[in-house]
């Protein structure tokens, strides 16, 4: 059996905000795995236990380049917050989103040979280690070139979206993009929500419906039938669905219509979206963000 920490039962309670006793019965019941311990928290708190699940433990900024037709957004990780303010940091980020939608790399070890102002990026992101003083790496882009219309937003430097959509108000481009960054949706529709999320979730709801209907037996009450049962568990799958998909998402600015609703209304397509939040996906095993960036290090130089 595994040993359960203090540190295991604080990063748990980090990304789930149940509280500690909770948090230690779960990770005790999931020997250790946290991922495991999180859907245990879900079934037994339901959405109090996914409250702070989009919180992540990695410092950086988002950088977006729009042109004819060409869109790019990038992620540059550092250790602390106090070097995203700065300014060469930020520009680094800048002129490598730029080099993406100008010169169109194939990966991150094609970025970081590109020539930025007599250099390569590779040298200038370390020289700018040597004079800050602290780890950084570039982790991640993507580009977009389109014959469609492209809208991006930033929101400070922790998050950005790019948009790509066909209509003819170039607001409504912005309020998806606005909408996409502050409601995170995972997918455009829900029929492009990945499989193994939809199957997490029914796992989650079907033993949630199981505790109920005993808790049900043990309080003298009839149990639920299995079709019963069966309804509920897809139920909560469609909740789901309609809370992560885009266009199925009440729309930020009027809630009493969803996203799809609003873009038929106003004769206007979505064909796609990319949405950036810095430190997205990082699991982190540690508080050390210096070795998770030094491993991207190494890994690009490999």
């Amino acid at each position: 059996m595994a040993v359960i920490t203090a540190k295991m039962v604080a990063q748990l309670r980090a990304k789930t905000d149940a509280p500690m006793m909770e948090c230690k019965k779960a990770l005790t019941e999931a020997d250790g795995d946290m991922q495991k311990a999180e859907d245990i928290l879900r079934v037994k708190l339901g959405n109090k236990a996914n409250k702070a699940s989009s919180r992540i433990a990695a410092e950086g900024v988002v950088a977006v380049n729009v042109n004819d037709g060409v869109a790019a957004i990038v992620e540059v990780n550092c250790e602390t917050d106090f070097v995203t303010k700065n300014p060469d940091f930020i520009g680094l980020a800048s002129s490598c989103a730029k080099l993406v939608a100008d010169k169109a790399p194939a990966d991150v070890a094609a970025l970081s040979a590109l020539d930025l102002d007599g250099k390569s990026v590779e040298a200038t992101r370390t020289e700018l280690v040597g004079r800050i003083g602290e780890n950084m790496s570039i982790r991640r882009f993507d580009r977009l070139q389109t014959s469609a219309k492209i809208a991006s937003y930033l929101h400070g430097t922790r998050i950005g979206v790019i948009v790509e959509y066909e209509g003819d108000d170039p607001q409504v481009g912005k309020d998806v993009a606005m909408h996409i960054a502050a409601m995170k949706p995972v997918a455009l529709s829900s029929e492009q929500v990945d499989p193994a999320l939809i199957e997490r979730e029914r796992g989650i709801a079907a033993q949630k419906a199981e505790e109920d209907s005993a808790k049900a037996v043990a309080a003298g009450k009839k149990a639920q039938s299995p079709e019963i049962i069966a309804r509920r568990i897809e139920g909560s799958v469609q909740k789901f669905l309609k809370e992560v998909s885009l266009l199925n998402q009440p729309f930020v600015k009027n809630d009493k219509q969803s996203v799809g609703q609003m873009l038929k209304e106003k004769n206007t397509v979505v064909k796609s979206y990319k949405l950036y939040v810095v430190g997205e996906g990082i699991e982190k095993k540690s508080d050390d963000f210096a070795a998770e960036v030094a491993a991207q290090m190494a890994a690009a130089k490999a």
